[in-house]
């Protein structure tokens, strides 16, 4: 089987988030939405998110599934706004609750619970879209709690992998690790050759002019920079420890996770009518 996908890029972030769809019974799902933010101001919108919804407007789907491959660092979910406007189910990995339990003291948040999302989904599982289905590969290394989503010829990564030219994604946040990343991509990448490999993000490597987020199985085992055939774990291991002790903190760490663990819901408004994000001081 091979989905229809639509890909929406968040220049902003570097997020590309996917609108796939089952052509058969235009049935869809939204995977790793983005909601604009903008952090000097505080100001949010939808634009970017509306822009998939029009899309499954014109191409008269249905949208079932909101599927986020892990709490992210990096953007803010829309996964909220999209639930509002079409009633889908929100979706992440069954291993969310480790992530929760990780960054809910960082904030002093008591009332995050893996609830918060309408299904939690294992290494394994399936939801169904339409005739075809959506298969679920545990892929942890990132966070505990990355998972893949696979339909059809189509694998959509998160932030496992990068195009083959940039490599992979690092293994610092709390309950990363690259040994369980290089694991997981080794997974990924035993798929068949010609499976399409959509990404969550893009930095254009240096000398790339044009951004990009699909690649392929056989792509990634041949030329990913970091991981391509016949490196060793130990190998992989020791250099992405490396790069990641020069790292930055991304630069929407706080505001996206404190709102992403609880599946793109904003905080509850104060009693003067207004939404506050907490940004903790001396704790990171």
């Amino acid at each position: 089987m091979k989905p229809e996908v639509r890909a929406f890029f968040h220049e902003p972030t570097f997020t590309v988030s996917y609108l796939v769809w089952d052509d058969a019974s235009k049935r869809a799902a939204v995977i790793d939405c983005a909601l604009d933010f903008d952090a000097k101001s505080g100001r949010t919108a939808t634009k970017s998110a509306q822009a998939i919804l029009d899309t499954a407007n014109h191409e008269g789907l249905k949208i079932e599934w909101i599927l986020e491959t892990h709490a992210h660092a990096d953007h803010l979910s829309a996964a909220a706004f999209v639930k509002r406007a079409t009633g889908a189910k929100t979706v992440i990995g069954d291993h969310i609750e480790e992530v929760q339990k990780a960054f809910s003291p960082v904030f002093n948040l008591r009332d995050v619970r893996a609830s918060a999302f309408d299904r939690l989904v294992g290494d394994g599982a399936e939801l169904k879209l339409g005739a075809a289905s959506i298969k679920v590969m545990h892929t942890p290394g990132h966070t505990p709690a990355c998972v893949s989503y696979i339909v059809g010829d189509a694998a959509f990564v998160g932030d496992t992998l990068f195009m083959p030219d940039y490599g992979t994604a690092r293994t610092d946040f709390p309950g990363g690790d690259a040994r369980s990343l290089y694991r997981s991509i080794r997974r990924i990448l035993s798929l068949p050759l010609e499976t399409r490999l959509f990404l969550c993000h893009d930095y254009k490597a240096p000398g790339r002019d044009q951004y990009a987020w699909q690649t392929s199985v056989k792509e990634q085992r041949e030329n990913n920079v970091h991981i391509h055939d016949g490196v060793t774990e130990d190998a992989f291991v020791a250099m992405r420890e490396a790069r990641d002790k020069k790292l930055e903190t991304p630069a929407l760490l706080l505001p996206a996770v404190q709102v992403n663990i609880r599946a793109g819901v904003l905080p509850a408004p104060e009693s003067n009518g207004v939404r506050y994000l907490k940004i903790p001081l001396d704790t990171l």
